[in-house]
């Protein structure tokens, strides 16, 4: 899907907001989509490397379906380039090396996996979930057959049109935000408007939207990065949650030390000083804000411990003491 014939057998993906020209015989960016003979072909459809239940939580997702468990499946292979990724063995690991891995599985294996687990939820996670889009879009439809969600944890590098494809089966989405236009060069090999245009664009289609900013100091913890940060979403909707986690060393960025707490409470602060109306810390739990506090009382209506909720006082999806709608997809 998302390709044009160009000549000399070269192809146009537009797939992702790199829109690589791919000559023949040779991978685009994210190093699973190959130009044979100027046919575009998926080197991972189907060839799961991960496949996990999680907590909804984990993802994280604070304002969907609390407490429920979601399927979780990933692919090798990301169109972005991080220097601090987590899940650099997998996400990079066709930038090293030829072969694809993964376990052989079908939509429908997926989907009935799902389903005998009791998630309430599929998400398309852990490597960036766009790069694998064929087979998250025919688990997606097939899921949704079931009354299975479907979740994407993304960099937010989906093409429009892809976006518009995968929106009517797509029920929330995690999309990082991750600093300035500076920073998506220098450390992840792309730029930040497409990053912009997705979240607006999703969010106009209806998908449940939530954003995470992983915090490193030096790199993007300046007033004038955050403050961006947060007017950008004020501008979409203040009822985004928005998780602001704590970094720690890994992979080729280790220069620094793990964001400290001050940090993070600067910028939750900031945050709902400025007018959002959920905002987290993450990557330390039982420091009591990652608890969902009512926008208009104050009470808190959710008190979570890391991934476990502890307390959920929300009635339908309103306030227990206040009845102020709380933005989410409570269920």
């Amino acid at each position: 899907m998302f390709y044009e014939k160009l000549e000399k057998y070269k192809v146009r993906c537009y797939l992702c907001a790199h829109y690589c020209i791919i000559a023949n015989n040779r991978r685009g960016i994210c190093g699973v989509r190959e130009n044979e003979n100027g046919t575009l072909y998926s080197l991972v459809y189907g060839k799961l490397i991960s496949t996990n239940i999680d907590p909804i939580e984990k993802k994280p997702l604070f304002h969907f379906h609390p407490s429920s468990r979601s399927f979780s499946i990933a692919t090798v292979g990301c169109n972005f380039k991080c220097r601090h990724c987590q899940n650099h063995d997998i996400a990079q690991y066709p930038r090293i090396h030829e072969d694809i891995p993964g376990e052989s599985m079908t939509p429908r294996q997926v989907v009935d996996a799902a389903e005998r687990a009791g998630c309430k939820s599929i998400s398309y996670t852990y490597t960036e979930p766009t790069i694998f889009f064929e087979f998250a879009y025919d688990c997606a439809k097939l899921a949704h057959e079931r009354g299975i969600k479907n979740v994407f944890v993304s960099n937010g590098y989906t093409s429009p049109e892809a976006t518009r494809v995968i929106a009517p089966f797509l029920d929330g989405n995690n999309i990082d935000l991750k600093g300035n236009d500076e920073f998506y060069k220098m450390i992840c090999g792309a730029r930040l408007k497409p990053v912009l245009e997705t979240i607006k664009l999703m969010k106009e289609l209806g998908v449940w939207v939530e954003v995470t900013t992983l915090i490193i100091p030096s790199y993007n913890d300046s007033e004038e990065i955050i403050n961006d940060i947060i007017e950008f979403i004020k501008s979409v909707d203040p009822g985004i949650p928005w998780h602001v986690t704590q970094f720690y060393p890994t992979y080729q960025l280790q220069d620094q030390p793990r964001s400290p707490l001050s940090t993070l409470r600067w910028v939750r602060d900031k945050g709902l000083d400025s007018g959002l109306k959920y905002v987290y810390e993450g990557n330390v739990p039982g420091e009591g804000r990652e608890d969902t506090y009512c926008s208009k009382c104050g009470e808190v209506i959710i008190k979570r411990l890391g991934y476990q909720i502890v307390e959920n006082k929300i009635t339908s999806n309103s306030c227990y003491n206040c009845n102020n709608v709380i933005n989410g997809v409570w269920g």
